[in-house]
């Protein structure tokens, strides 16, 4: 069933049942008697990533209050997303975007990647998340990607469960297509690791390249920026082995 983006989607973290209420929290009060001006009796979209997307009714018991009242189940509970996508931060405009094309792309965990030339940070975990949250409500998704705590690249290699399959963009693979490499991977499970502007140290791609379950790939004749080139190869795998398959 096609995703309503005629009707304004909420995310809320709270069961959804039929015909009881939800109290929006002080975020969602402002946003939707202030920002979008809704009135009593109102119509929008509610989803948890758990319960499916469901039809509710807004209503002020008080001037400081809402109440969402879900109707009826809109669209069921799909699958979670799969992809774990790894990535170096970058600088806060450009680390927003990337979130946001991960989520749309169909990532189902976010995990922020220290590599030795990164050039972001990750300050705040939690704008992270509402920014998870704010891509969802915006493009359809009723699944909700994790987001992990950054993570040092060596530390997290170490302890990698062998069952997923890393895919890393490498910008010195003297290659131009992933097609053919990608069909050598047999894994279900898979992640997708870009780097950092200034790309992976020689270090960094001496113990990629070491590990059995790392395969490189490149992304073309083309110099693609961090931010580009993590949506191009999420909509290679994606399109090769991944869920468009």
């Amino acid at each position: 069933m096609r995703a309503n983006f005629r009707m304004q989607r909420l995310f809320v973290s709270s069961d959804i049942v039929g015909g009881v209420g939800i109290e929006a929290n002080a975020d969602q009060f402002n946003y939707l008697a202030n920002v979008l001006r809704l009135d009593d009796g109102a119509d929008i979209l509610v989803f948890n990533g758990r319960d499916g997307e469901w039809a509710a009714s807004i209503s002020f018991p008080s001037r400081k209050r809402i109440l969402l009242k879900p109707s009826e189940q809109t669209r069921p509970q799909p699958a979670p997303a799969d992809l774990h996508y790894l990535f170096a931060p970058l600088k806060v405009g450009r680390l927003d975007y990337l979130v946001q094309k991960a989520v749309e792309m169909g990532a189902g965990l976010l995990q922020p990647v220290m590599t030795q030339h990164v050039q972001g940070k990750i300050t705040n975990i939690d704008k992270l998340r509402s920014n998870v949250v704010e891509a969802a409500e915006q493009c359809g998704i009723l699944s909700i990607p994790d987001v992990a705590e950054p993570e040092r690249l060596a530390d997290l290699l170490e302890r990698w469960p062998r069952d997923r399959h890393i895919i890393y963009c490498d910008e010195g693979d003297a290659g131009q297509n992933p097609l053919p490499i990608l069909q050598t991977i047999k894994e279900r499970k898979l992640a997708l690791l870009v780097g950092p502007e200034g790309g992976f140290s020689e270090a960094e791609r001496q113990l990629l390249r070491s590990l059995d379950f790392v395969t490189a790939i490149p992304l073309g004749p083309r110099i693609l920026r961090a931010d580009t080139a993590a949506v191009a190869a999420m909509a290679i795998i994606q399109a090769a082995i991944g869920d468009w398959n």
